[in-house]
């Protein structure tokens, strides 16, 4: 799921991009921190800056996909019309990330409705590729 900020905000506007960072603020994890956990309310959405952090759903929790590239984004529920995360986060190591409130950010698309549209396409993109390295994780089925 790696999308570097220059990937992601690829083909929009100049004043989108610059407020879209200008809303983007650094936030500073050390080893076993966990960023959200599954059923918080989805209020910011994450990119790795530096550092490793893990998903996993469920309980007991099986881990999902580990996020450890420059760029890679996570918190996306924030973004979908989700009330509450649907994984746990826990850096494996200090890990620095950019985070977007989820206010912020929506305001921020709605005034630039061909560049959100850009970014959501894109957001889907991402969900996409995520799943299908989870499906290649699951064993495969009884039959």
């Amino acid at each position: 799921m790696l999308i570097d900020q220059a990937d992601l905000l690829w083909g929009m506007d100049k004043l989108f991009a610059r407020e879209f960072m200008g809303i983007a603020a650094p936030a500073d994890f050390g080893k076993g921190d966990v960023v959200f956990q599954e059923g918080d309310p989805a209020d910011c959405f994450y990119t790795l800056i530096e550092g490793r952090v893990r998903l996993s759903i469920g309980d007991p929790p099986r881990e999902v996909y580990t996020i450890d590239q420059a760029g890679e984004a996570f918190g996306w529920s924030s973004l979908v019309d989700r009330n509450y995360y649907s994984a746990t986060t826990e850096c494996l190591e200090p890990t620095r990330c950019s985070r977007l409130e989820r206010k912020k950010l929506e305001t921020l698309l709605q005034s630039h409705p061909e560049s959100g549209l850009v970014f959501y396409k894109k957001l889907a993109g991402i969900l996409g590729h995520r799943l299908v390295q989870y499906y290649q994780l699951m064993p495969p089925p009884h039959g």
